[in-house]
């Protein structure tokens, strides 16, 4: 899959800076790592998001719109050189004193918690790799004796693992927490918890989401290219053979096979998004059907009228195969958000816009009419 380069270092993904933070880790090479730890009003990004800066070498992500790279920037460079990661606050709010982000009025105030990239990353990294959701509990702040940066990780069966390179965060801290890390584990939040003299940064990671497309016609390039471009690992089953990686740039796997063996392509039921498009009413039918009798990935798009869909369902019908509402409530046809349009590339950002959506659990419908914030927040 095509990588975010130096020249647009700020619009890489997590999946991109996650394959960045392994590479670093692999090379023992020195980096900062930068975290939205809280955000207090309105920013561009949310808590969680991330921003990595190597000791040599272009800083990757974004944890601002831009108006505060330069002096995060600077920040990571003063963290590498102490070796002690520390938490900023930087105000964005329009104000008459010397805060940081003076007259940006971006009508936020923004907590980043810089770190040294090191070992404890590791474990974190790997159980996401498995297709585990992890989450790290990092001390970011206060006056008791234990250091920042002390760190403990919440494995899939909630289990609280020490991390090489970090203190542990200390059992009393995390018993107190604890409803805290209920909540939050396996849902990709994240949010701060002051306790007393600590404050500790609850941050919930979930594997990357692949995007699984069934086909093989030239409809299917532009699809990949924009659901690899908005973070999701592509994987493209072919019914037909003579296509490879080459066929497919931006697709991390490509397989071809039997549309009956669709669901070996599945990698994590849970974090997988599925997409049946290769316009053959026999292959897609075999295709939608295994998806949704042999797995339970939550979203199967399929590509066609809703006249072609009743042809599928009584093509199944005729062979005693009747969906149950569970798995019909999976279904997505016509696949894909209403933009109006009709080129190609303008259909693949229609169905990589309604994946996305599902995927983060929300509906697609208009900014401007929903009522409250952009982003969801966290209860307290």
């Amino acid at each position: 899959m095509t990588q975010a380069t130096s020249e647009d270092p700020w619009s890489v993904t997590e999946t991109d800076l996650r394959e960045q933070m392994r590479s670093l880790r692999q090379n023992d090479a020195d980096a900062a790592v930068v975290t939205v730890a809280a955000v207090d009003g309105s920013a561009y990004r949310r808590p969680g998001a991330k921003m990595l800066v190597p000791a040599d070498g272009d800083a990757a992500g974004a944890v601002t719109a831009g108006c505060l790279e330069e002096p995060v920037v600077d920040l990571a460079q003063e963290i590498l050189a102490s070796g002690q990661p520390r938490i900023e606050v930087f105000d964005l709010l329009e104000s008459d004193d010397d805060s940081w982000g003076l007259g940006l009025g971006c009508n936020g105030v923004i907590d980043l918690f810089v770190e040294p990239l090191d070992a404890s990353v590791d474990r974190p990294l790997a159980m996401l790799d498995n297709g585990d959701p992890a989450t790290v509990l990092t001390v970011v702040d206060g006056s008791g004796d234990t250091p920042i940066g002390s760190r403990t990780v919440v494995g899939a069966d909630g289990t609280r693992e020490a991390v090489p390179d970090r203190e542990p965060v200390p059992t009393t801290l995390l018993d107190a927490i604890g409803e805290t890390i209920d909540r939050i584990h396996g849902t990709g939040s994240t949010r701060t918890v002051d306790i007393g003299s600590a404050t500790v940064l609850v941050d919930s990671l979930q594997p990357v989401s692949d995007l699984l497309l069934f086909g093989s016609q030239n409809d299917l390039p532009p699809l990949a290219r924009l659901a690899a471009d908005v973070g999701f690992r592509v994987t493209v089953h072919s019914p037909r053979g003579g296509v490879d990686e080459s066929t497919f740039p931006h697709a991390d796997t490509v397989t071809t096979g039997h549309p009956t063996t669709i669901a070996d392509s599945v990698a994590t039921d849970q974090h997988t998004y599925a997409v049946v498009m290769s316009h053959n009413l026999v292959d897609d039918r075999l295709a939608v059907e295994t998806l949704l009798t042999e797995t339970e990935v939550p979203y199967v798009g399929l590509m066609g009228p809703r006249e072609r869909f009743k042809e599928l369902r009584k093509s199944m019908a005729e062979d005693g195969v009747k969906l149950p509402k569970s798995a019909l409530d999976r279904l997505s046809t016509p696949v894909g958000l209403d933009l109006g349009g009709g080129e190609p590339l303008e259909i693949a950002l229609s169905i990589v816009a309604e994946a996305l959506a599902v995927s983060n659990g929300c509906e697609g419908e208009r900014l401007r009419d929903r009522d409250g914030p952009i982003h969801p927040r966290i209860p307290e």
